[in-house]
């Protein structure tokens, strides 16, 4: 009997916690302080406690928090930074936004991350940051990165968009680099019900200018000190945040039992699975596999029911967008073999047994029945 998986429940994901998010929803409405209101000064407090980092300031989306990151960095037009073009587009985005050129090295084909060895030979007088990005749940390599950091007096940006709560050598996402830049869309690890990002950091001056960038350059009323954005954390945003933040380890936790049960189901097929480093701890923001026949096992799978992705199918430095960048097909050769072979499978922490047990079993069939 054909079922029907999606790649990501939020309905379901939202059950649980739906009491607790009208009440604060209502809770803001009717004290209506919508704009910086004190659930954005105690969500920037407790992510920045979850974080071990001394500051954390809550922005628009994740895609604000990289650029606001990089301007508090002191990266300005003409400058280059460096980093994946494996990654989602906002990453490269940021970077052309505020006028910078974005330079890309490629990926380690097991954890998809940066590769720590391609950075010091890109490395110029223009170079004025680093962006690792950490991909589908999993740490960077972070350790030589810092490294080549120190050595060339080079910011390092965390891209922890899709890693809430991933570890590197007992380090939290976000607390390794001079930044670190999170989205709350609402298909992460920690999403609220829109857009929302937040950037974290141990550094006075970093924060102090993200604070300013994100709400028009004000420093006292009618005072701006820099021409900066609108880039505010949403106040109801913030109120269902901090509600689901209790909950973050607790769905990690799920996360990892289901891909330790898929890897389990999985292991007899053709498939290339997930690796988790030793040094890290995956939270499966996306559980990705490869497999050289992913369009036909694609196709299979929606006609089952089964709800898949690719994350991402063009690789930045082929996208229309990036045409003036001067890159062009076989430059990164890692990053377009991983392209032309991944596929995210569902996993979120309300999937169930016998759901997952029915997505592995039609990836067997597929291999059974046509190869």
């Amino acid at each position: 009997m054909m079922r029907n998986i999606p790649l990501v429940d939020l309905k379901a994901g939202f059950k649980p916690v739906k009491d607790e998010v009208m009440k604060a929803i209502e809770d803001v409405l009717s004290g209506m302080n919508l704009c910086l209101g004190p659930n954005c000064q105690a969500l920037e407090n407790e992510f920045a406690l979850y974080c071990n980092t001394k500051y954390a300031i809550g922005v628009g989306s994740g895609t604000e928090a990289i650029q606001f990151a990089l301007l508090a960095c002191g990266v300005k037009e003409g400058d280059e930074v460096i980093t994946s073009p494996h990654t989602f587009f906002a990453t490269a985005e940021a970077v052309a936004a505020i006028g910078a050129k974005p330079v890309f090295i490629d990926i380690d084909p097991l954890t998809y991350t940066l590769d720590p060895e391609g950075i010091e030979k890109k490395v110029t007088g223009k170079t004025k940051a680093i962006i690792p990005v950490h991909m589908y749940g999993q740490a960077a390599d972070m350790k030589p990165i810092m490294e080549i950091s120190k050595k060339y007096g080079i910011p390092v940006i965390e891209d922890a968009c899709q890693a809430h709560g991933a570890l590197y050598k007992g380090k939290k996402a976000g607390s390794l680099g001079d930044a670190g830049c999170f989205s709350f869309y609402f298909t992460k690890n920690l999403g609220g019900y829109g857009e929302g990002g937040m950037v974290t950091t141990n550094n006075d001056e970093i924060a102090e200018t993200i604070k300013l960038y994100r709400n028009h350059g004000h420093r006292s009323k009618y005072e701006h000190a820099v021409f900066g954005y609108n880039g505010r954390l949403d106040e109801i945003q913030a109120a269902i945040l901090r509600i689901k933040l209790k909950y973050l380890d607790e769905y990690n936790t799920k996360r990892r039992e289901i891909a330790k049960q898929y890897t389990l189901l999985l292991q007899n097929t053709p498939l290339l699975l997930p690796e988790e480093a030793e040094d890290r701890k995956h939270v499966y923001h996306l559980y990705v596999v490869r497999s050289k026949k992913r369009d036909a096992l694609q196709e299979y799978l929606n006609n089952k029911g089964v709800g898949t992705g690719i994350h991402y199918k063009t690789p930045i430095h082929l996208q229309e967008a990036a045409r003036n960048l001067g890159y062009k097909k076989s430059d990164f050769p890692e990053v377009e073999s991983a392209c032309s072979e991944i596929l995210s499978i569902p996993i979120y922490p309300e999937l169930e047994q016998d759901s997952q047990a029915y997505v592995a079993e039609k990836i067997e069939d597929f291999y059974g029945n046509r190869f």
